[in-house]
């Protein structure tokens, strides 16, 4: 069991009142808070050991290579990836994504098909829109039925052999809903495709194994786990990885460079041009050392319960609906109130000291599937408790009065 009280003193921002209320922050889908743990370890790399890595003989840029590439391997055993150079530092899943799309274009070939779903955020979409724009290859989307989950059924029939990639969230930002990927990985290797996983939404909530789930690429965030913003992780499968053209040139990817041509440093540096955000890379590491220590079972188990108190309890207020009712879910309520558009309850609730998301989520083709300008999205972390969810109920039910 966790220590509730315990994890959230390691959160300074979460001791804070806004609007004169003590912050209750259910915004952890679009970023979580920092732990002390986090926020001391990026000062300490400014005070220390402050210096450009890999190209430095001296004493203080070898010790801030020295960590960047700790945390590497960090990531490396955290998502256990087979080596520590198909771990490629980014600057979030955005950058992620759009390094793989960027590398496909020299694949694909007029015909050729891309397959997302109809659950994906834009940065999982618009990146393939302009490849296929690129190349002449054809988009096919998974639909969702009405519980906000895949058809698999459909999914089956999108597959051939002209299918070259697939690329889906591992968990829906807007819904919550938790994808079948390990079917979606296996379906697109038996016709010969790749496959994107889009784990930006599962990162804080679970570990990842990208060599039992055999994905080629997994992107995610380091800012929705409790690390720096400005940081992310794209794994690929070391095969891919030699195979994509580099996607920046720059410093730090280069072998040798003359004016008649120019060779690529090994992997990982051939996909990571320019000086890095070090800093961040570091903290990374320090952030999945603190998501470690409290647990992913532990973490699992508690937003679990924390997921059934919120739907029970929102689902009491009369004239709501909630969006997502899939079986498989993580810690994402996504609602609305018949008559009231989103963005006022949010803006009541607000000014009760209570942080939700309201809006498309960067998800419109979920909303324009159930014909809706947008929900209102509660997503909880480890550090939330049940008696801020009986807040928030509260405050939606007082924004429902007033807005009737």
């Amino acid at each position: 069991m966790l220590d509730i009280q315990k994890i959230r003193a390691d959160f300074p921002i979460l001791s804070q009142t806004v609007n004169g209320k003590p912050l209750v922050y259910f915004d952890n889908g679009a970023t979580s808070q920092k732990p002390q743990v986090v926020i001391d370890a990026e000062v300490k790399y400014y005070q220390e050991i402050n210096a450009n890595i890999h190209r430095g003989v001296h004493t203080l840029s070898q010790l801030a290579t020295d960590a960047y590439e700790v945390a590497r391997g960090k990531v490396k055993e955290h998502i256990n990836a087979k080596h520590a150079h198909e771990v490629l530092f980014t600057s979030g899943t955005t950058h992620g994504i759009n390094l793989v799309a960027n590398g496909f274009a020299s694949i694909l070939k007029p015909a050729d098909e891309v397959v997302v779903s109809s659950l994906e955020h834009h940065s999982n979409i618009v990146p393939w829109q302009m490849l296929c724009e690129k190349t002449g290859a054809i988009l096919k989307v998974i639909p969702i039925n009405d519980n906000g989950e895949l058809i698999m059924e459909e999914f089956d029939k999108l597959l051939s052999d002209k299918t070259k990639i697939v690329t889906v969230n591992h968990i829906s930002n807007a819904l919550g809903i938790i994808n079948p990927i390990k079917y979606i990985i296996d379906k697109a290797h038996a016709v010969g495709a790749a496959v994107l996983i889009d784990g930006a939404q599962a990162v804080p909530h679970l570990k990842p194994d990208v060599q039992e789930l055999d994905c080629d690429f997994y992107a995610f965030s380091g800012h929705k786990m409790c690390g720096p913003t400005g940081t992310g992780i794209l794994y690929g499968k070391e095969a891919w990885l030699n195979k994509l053209p580099p996607y920046q040139g720059g410093g730090e990817m280069i072998k040798e460079v003359t004016f008649e041509k120019t060779t690529y440093a090994d992997l990982p540096h051939k996909f990571e041009a320019g000086t890095p955000n070090i800093a961040g890379g570091i903290v990374l590491g320090t952030a999945i050392d603190y998501l470690n220590s409290v647990g992913f079972e532990n973490i699992q188990q508690y937003e679990h319960e924390l997921l059934e108190h919120a739907t029970k309890r929102l689902s009491e207020i009369e004239g709501i609906r909630i969006y997502g009712t899939g079986k498989n879910k993580a810690s994402v309520v996504s609602f609305n109130i018949d008559g009231i558009h989103p963005y006022d309850v949010g803006s009541i609730i607000d000014k009760l000291g209570i942080a939700v998301r309201t809006g498309h989520h960067c998800a419109q083709p979920i909303m324009n599937f159930f014909c809706i300008p947008g929900t209102i999205r509660a997503s909880f972390s480890f550090y939330n408790t049940k008696e801020e969810i009986d807040a928030m109920v509260e405050a939606v039910k007082k924004a429902q009065t007033m807005l009737s």
